[in-house]
């Protein structure tokens, strides 16, 4: 409790807020990329502390929401093959595909598991040999380790049955991406955990090319109202550049285990991202050497053309253009119990969150 109220104190925060609104003149957006951000400052009620000067957006932050309607439409596929385990994270199951999802092909009979870790899903590897059992993969640099981790282990024990269908991502190209297209961005509050496995160069171009700001940011109260308060002392003084809020988690370094364990296994390779398309090199592919642990290589199945869920923006909301408030399908035929769009599935989804928080 010690922790939470250090970083919940109502009197640092209030005077964070005070001081924003003292050295605010500029009209700037700031980009919130990470899901648990975006939850925070909704749950904390954030906007309402700021000067009317300062607007945050959400971005492609939450890994569920960004992974492609292909990837989504490929897992279902695999489900359907016969003698094959689907392992994957609970929110996974749940976003609607081109025709149909993992749930409900799980009620038709596909034999469909939810894991709380990769780990998991390699002891049902070996406790099913005549069973091929795939692992749904999503996710940023923070959950990226523990999927090449596994795949090692894999190696090690000599699993054969085990596979992993890549949607793993990174998140530097994405964010210049954003700004390559024209999205009215002044600064990035970048994601916290991602960091600590990364460090803090992958934002150096952001800053030195694009002339941005980027703060990495924790993600209680506190530490999102000082991220915003370095952003904003940065943007006006017309000085951009890669601060660490969040310095009690991450380090300039990153954390090299995690780091090595990722380049030994994955690479980097374009990849999509729903409502962006394709990014160059923002995607991670499973290195030719471990390609016998590929599900892609592994199975040859055939994958109908996707396609979006009619009236759904959630690729408008992944990229900061709008709002949840803006789609006409958010809390009426679009909700967490039976959501239209990838957005309203996560609970770090954009849409998820404004819908939780909507009052």
């Amino acid at each position: 409790m010690k922790y939470v109220d250090e970083y919940r104190n109502k009197d640092l925060i209030l005077s964070v807020s005070e001081k924003l609104k003292s050295i605010s003149r500029k009209e700037i957006v700031l980009m919130e990329v990470c899901g648990g951000h975006t939850m925070a400052i909704h749950r904390f009620g954030l906007h309402e502390l700021l000067p009317p000067t300062i607007r945050l957006i959400s971005g492609p932050g939450c890994p569920v929401c960004v992974s492609s309607q292909h990837f989504i439409d490929k897992a279902m596929a695999y489900s359907k093959v016969p003698g094959v385990i689907i392992t994957t994270y609970g929110d996974l199951i749940r976003v609607p595909g081109s025709s149909t999802s993992l749930e409900k092909e799980r009620a038709n009979g596909s034999d469909v598991r939810i894991v709380y870790s990769v780990l998991e899903s390699l002891e049902i590897a070996k406790d099913n040999p005549q069973k091929k059992v795939v692992f749904l993969g999503i996710g940023f640099e923070t959950t990226a380790p523990l999927t090449a981790a596994a795949i090692l282990q894999a190696k090690k024990e000599n699993i054969p049955n085990f596979f992993v269908l890549s949607a793993h991502k990174v998140m530097p190209p994405v964010m210049k991406a954003l700004v390559d297209e024209g999205v009215k961005i002044d600064g990035f509050i970048a994601p916290g955990h991602v960091s600590a496995i990364t460090g803090t160069a992958i934002y150096d171009d952001l800053a030195s090319v694009c002339g941005l700001g980027v703060v990495i940011s924790g993600f209680e109260p506190a530490d999102m109202m000082q991220a915003v308060l370095m952003l904003t002392t940065q943007i006006e003084a017309g000085t951009p550049k890669v601060e660490v809020q969040y310095q009690r988690v991450v380090q300039h370094d990153g954390n090299k285990v995690a780091r090595k364990v990722l380049e030994d296994v994955f690479e980097l390779r374009d990849d999509s991202w729903r409502g962006l398309g394709t990014i160059p090199l923002s995607g991670l592919k499973i290195r030719e050497e471990l390609s016998s642990f590929d599900a892609e290589i592994e199975f040859n199945v055939d994958v109908p053309a996707s396609t979006e869920p009619r009236g759904c923006i959630c690729g408008q909301i992944l990229r900061g253009l709008k709002t949840p408030l803006d789609c006409p399908l958010f809390a009426r035929k679009c909700t967490p119990s039976d959501p239209v769009g990838a957005c309203m599935v996560s609970g770090e989804g954009t849409c998820a969150t404004y819908y939780k928080y909507r009052s």
